[in-house]
């Protein structure tokens, strides 16, 4: 969005969420935070074991690309330091695309992700294995 669009607030949920510049933001969404995954849309699949959201840039197949997250993981990624946030979660994470206000989704629809209320340290960075590129969005709980 340039400057002719006006605020981003006149744009709502959309606006904020890509004023977000990078791989990961937050954005204020009544009383709590809401993680803004950005950059560009993308197939996106979050792996509960590993807390972690795979976003899909490039691969032959969603189970080739999670194949290479889960070895991206094992050793150990050189997380992108700008890319790194503390994000409070009150209750489970309902995952929503800012084109469609979270309010108009049906509870049949929508993908929760539980996760114990607490602070969470995000981090990210962009990873390419073999045919395989990919953003990795990383959950870890903080004291």
């Amino acid at each position: 969005m340039d400057d002719n669009d006006g605020p981003v607030e006149t744009w709502g949920d959309y606006g904020r969420a890509c004023a977000v510049e990078g791989y990961i933001g937050l954005i204020a969404v009544g009383t709590q935070q809401a993680l803004v995954l950005g950059d560009e849309p993308a197939m996106t699949t979050y792996l509960t074991t590993e807390r972690l959201f795979v976003r899909w840039a490039a691969a032959y197949s969603e189970t080739e690309s999670v194949a290479a997250a889960k070895r991206a993981l094992t050793g150990q990624p050189d997380w992108d330091g700008e890319e790194d946030l503390i994000w409070q979660v009150q209750e489970a994470v309902v995952p929503f695309d800012s084109t469609i206000p979270g309010a108009e989704l049906e509870a049949a629809d929508r993908l929760t992700i539980d996760l114990e209320p607490g602070r969470y340290r995000v981090r990210a960075t962009y990873r390419q294995d073999e045919d395989n590129r990919m953003i990795l969005v990383h959950l870890q709980p903080t004291p």
